[in-house]
């Protein structure tokens, strides 16, 4: 998967009408445009800057039902969610693992009810459930998990999970996308919409953030999936259009793994603003979260609150026996939900707003496709590619995507190995370390990734820059954002021998790199 080679299909089909044309390069965007590669269509996805670089990298790491969801009442956001938890562990096992989590109860009602509920959730799961729940006593969760607070703990209930890596598998997706006959293209902006004489929208006006070059692209379907930039081009379509989004930001904080001595996850099922909490082992650190605050401004790179990290680090304390402090923070992240607000949801808190997702059609034709999560991305893209074939009257294929592979599909699996996330592009790239072995040297001691990882992100996953490659390839601005801006020379010497760019391009990554890593960061290097 190559820029370089999209950019020239992309020219080459200059003149000619794309079936479909996908804004977004997120979760919902990079499914939309799979589903729609897949069916056959001729599909062109456009991302303003990297693939997941929004919300899309920026969440839990679950792949769930959404307990908090039952206990709401949302029932038939809990069924499609289990099935789509389903389908992801069965279409991309080398990205969604299997992940047992913990309730601890702090009260004699506790363990009855979360056990009548976890029973409820996974009767719902059905054939695709991960796991049986369970009741634990007091003894067996300490054990379990040996650093918990066992001041009044009474036992524990055992449920199960997903987990996964979620801008690994939107880079899974644009490849899929690729080796579907799409053309998935990052780093290119949509500035405007074109628009025939009935005022039907009829393609977009594109930068090559790159370039700088414009391009005018033409599309029997546009549609917007931009998460919460949707209501941008909601506005290029009709300047005088509502707002549709709510957005929310979810902050998450990483720690080291000394916090949390056990492969099981926590879940606490009620904090003092009413959401649940996380603590789980991901890529041997630990990640806590989350917040739900809500925000009229919306960014690329949202900042979290103080008060939001000092929220989760003092409910974490309530349930830990070692107390996680500001000086423990190894890197802290926001991403901020699309919420598809409804009309009556004025005054309501964003964690009352349904989860659910949400299409729109405008009277130009565009389609709009705003709200979910990761877990229903490809439900949430075949109801947007049915959406689509009924508004430009494309030929009515069904959706293929419910038993499909992803790229990097993989049965067996060693965890142990930090490269499992590669799934089967892993031999190919111990092969390409294996031919120098320079590429097999750790970019920092503190974190298992190898120089040869950068360039395989550079030649195969269309990264272009450091952060593309720390941030979303490797994971290591969210794992360690300091250890991650000493890595960063490294990686940009190697990206810009790949690419072919001069020492100033290298110092300019560097600096830039270094000023957004710091924003990760409690106190900066």
């Amino acid at each position: 998967m190559n820029r370089n080679q999209m950019l020239r299909k992309l020219k080459k089909e200059q003149g000619k009408i794309w079936d479909v044309l996908v804004i977004g390069g997120g979760a919902t965007g990079l499914g939309t445009a799979l589903d729609s590669s897949t069916r056959g269509f001729k599909t062109l996805l456009l991302e303003q800057s990297d693939y997941a670089k929004g919300t899309s990298s920026r969440s839990t790491k679950l792949v769930h039902g959404g307990v908090r969801y039952l206990a709401q009442g949302d029932v038939s956001l809990v069924l499609e969610a289990l099935h789509e938890r389903g389908l992801l562990r069965q279409n991309a096992p080398h990205l969604v693992k299997n992940q047992k989590f913990i309730i601890p109860n702090y009260t004699w009602w506790s363990g009855p009810f979360f056990t009548l509920g976890m029973k409820v959730y996974d009767m719902m799961s059905g054939k695709l459930g991960l796991g049986s729940s369970e009741k634990i006593s007091k003894e067996e969760t300490l054990k379990a998990i040996p650093n918990l607070d066992e001041k009044d703990l009474t036992g524990g209930v055992i449920y199960y999970d997903g987990q996964f890596d979620d801008s690994r598998l939107a880079i899974n997706l644009a490849q899929s996308i690729i080796e579907n006959d799409g053309v998935a293209l990052n780093h290119f902006k949509v500035v405007n919409l074109l628009k025939d004489e009935e005022g039907l929208v009829c393609g977009v006006i594109a930068k090559d953030m790159e370039s700088g070059e414009e391009h005018e692209i033409k599309s029997k379907s546009v549609i917007n999936a931009t998460g919460v930039f949707v209501d941008e081009i909601l506005k290029m379509n009709d300047p005088t259009a509502k707002k549709i989004i709510r957005p929310s930001q979810g902050v998450h904080i990483i720690l080291d793994r000394s916090f949390l001595e056990s492969d099981a996850a926590i879940m606490i099922p009620k904090t003092s603003d009413g959401r649940v909490l996380f603590a789980v082992p991901w890529h041997n650190k630990v990640i806590l979260g989350t917040t739900d605050t809500p925000l009229d401004e919306h960014s690329l790179e949202p900042k979290a609150l103080d008060e939001e990290v000092d929220f989760i680090l003092k409910t974490a304390a309530q349930y830990l026996k070692k107390d996680p402090t500001k000086k423990d923070v190894l890197s802290v992240f926001a991403g901020l939900r699309p919420l598809a607000a409804p009309e009556d949801s004025e005054g309501k808190e964003t964690k009352e707003i349904s989860r659910s997702h949400k299409l729109i059609v405008s009277l130009s034709g565009l389609v709009t496709i705003t709200g979910g999560k990761w877990t229903t991305y490809r439900k949430m893209a075949e109801d947007t590619i049915d959406k689509a074939i009924l508004v430009a009257g494309l030929e009515n294929i069904s959706c293929v995507t419910k038993n499909m592979p992803i790229h990097g599909y993989v049965k067996k699996i060693d965890y142990s190995d930090h490269m499992y996330i590669y799934g089967s592009d892993r031999v190919k790239l111990l092969k390409l370390i294996n031919q120098n072995p320079e590429l097999g040297e750790k970019l920092h001691k503190n974190l298992p990734f190898l120089k040869g990882e950068v360039l395989w992100a550079v030649r195969h996953e269309m990264a272009r820059t450091v952060e593309d490659v720390l941030a979303r390839r490797v994971r290591a601005l969210f794992l360690d954002a300091r250890a991650s801006i000493d890595m960063a020379k490294d990686v940009a010497e190697i990206i810009a021998t790949e690419l072919g760019y001069d020492k100033k391009w290298i110092n300019d990554q560097v600096s830039t790199y270094t000023t957004l890593a710091n924003s990760y960061l409690l106190v900066e290097k």
